[in-house]
C-alpha cells in the first residue's frame, strides 16, 4: 500500500496492527461504548426512519467535511448543496451494497464512486481507477477484507478508511467513498448492524484533526498508522454520540 508492508506480507495484516500500543485497548473500549449506548438508547426498537437519518447525517456530516455547510435539515428539503446531495444520494442504495462488500469489495467501491460522482466526472471515470498506483492499493486492500482476520471490526473500518481515503485511485471523492466505506464495514462487521451511529459525524468533529492524521497516515510510516488508529477509535466514539437514536444533533467539533 501506501507504505509497503502495512497490509502486505502477513496472513492477516489488520491483525498485525493489534500489536500497537494501545491500539487493543481503545478500540475496545469504543466497541463497549457503541454497545452499551445503543442498547441503552433503542437498538432493539430501532427502525428503519432511525436508519435512514443516520444515513441523511453521515451525508451532511462527509459533504461537510469537503467544506459543503453542514444542513441536514436543508437535506431533508432536498434543498442542499449538490455535493451533500450527490452523498444523500448515495446513501440510499450503500447499504444494499453490504453483500456486495463482503464478496467483492472493490465492486462496491465502485458503485459508491459511480453514485456519489455521477453528473460530476466524465462518465468513463465513474466507478474507474484513474491512477494505476491507487488501483494497486485498492487490489491489495480488497485482498485483505475477504481474508479471515482476527481484527475488530473497528479496526478494519478505520483502515479501510485511511487506504481507500489516501490511495487517491478515482478522479474524484476519495475521501467521501472512504467513509461510506467505513460505513459498509461497521454494518458487515456486526458493530452496528443497524446503522445507527454517525462516523461521519466524529470525523467532521475533529476539525482539521482529520486531514491531518489522514495525511500523516500516508507519509509517516507506522508511527502515522499508530495515530490514525487510535484517532479512529475517538471518531468512532464521536459518532455513536451523534446517532439519531435520541432526537438528531449535530457533531461536537474538536477543533
Amino acid at each position: 500500500m501506501g507504505r509497503p508492508g502495512t497490509l502486505q506480507g502477513v496472513p492477516d495484516p489488520f491483525s498485525a496492527l493489534i500489536d500497537l500500543d494501545g491500539v487493543p485497548s481503545a478500540f475496545a473500549a469504543t466497541r463497549d461504548g457503541i454497545d452499551s449506548l445503543l442498547r441503552d438508547r433503542g437498538l432493539r426498537r430501532s427502525t428503519p426512519e432511525m436508519t435512514a437519518d443516520s444515513l441523511l447525517l453521515g451525508a451532511a456530516a462527509s459533504a461537510a467535511i469537503e467544506g459543503a455547510p453542514y444542513d441536514p435539515d436543508g437535506l431533508r428539503r432536498g434543498d442542499a448543496d449538490p455535493l451533500a446531495l450527490a452523498v444523500a444520494r448515495m446513501t440510499t442504495e450503500l447499504l444494499g451494497l453490504v453483500p456486495t462488500w463482503n464478496r467483492a469489495p472493490l465492486q462496491a467501491v465502485a458503485r459508491i464512486h459511480s453514485l456519489v460522482a455521477r453528473g460530476r466526472v466524465d462518465d468513463d471515470e465513474l466507478g474507474r481507477p484513474v491512477s494505476p498506483e491507487g488501483a494497486r492499493r485498492l487490489g491489495t486492500l480488497a485482498q485483505a477484507v475477504v481474508a479471515p482476520t482476527e481484527a475488530p471490526g473497528l479496526l478494519v473500518a478505520a483502515v479501510v478508511h485511511a487506504e481507500i481515503a489516501t490511495a487517491g485511485a478515482f478522479a474524484s471523492d476519495n475521501a467521501v467513498v472512504a467513509r461510506a466505506a467505513e460505513r459498509l464495514v461497521l454494518v458487515a462487521k456486526g458493530v452496528d448492524p443497524a446503522s445507527l451511529t454517525v462516523p461521519e459525524a466524529g470525523h467532521l468533529a475533529a476539525g482539521q484533526g482529520y486531514a491531518k492524521l489522514l495525511g500523516e497516515y500516508e507519509a509517516d510510516g507506522t508511527p502515522g498508522v499508530h495515530r490514525w488508529l487510535l484517532y479512529a477509535a475517538q471518531a468512532y466514539a464521536d459518532g455513536a454520540e451523534a446517532a439519531p437514536v435520541d432526537p438528531p444533533k449535530g457533531p461536537r467539533r474538536r477543533g
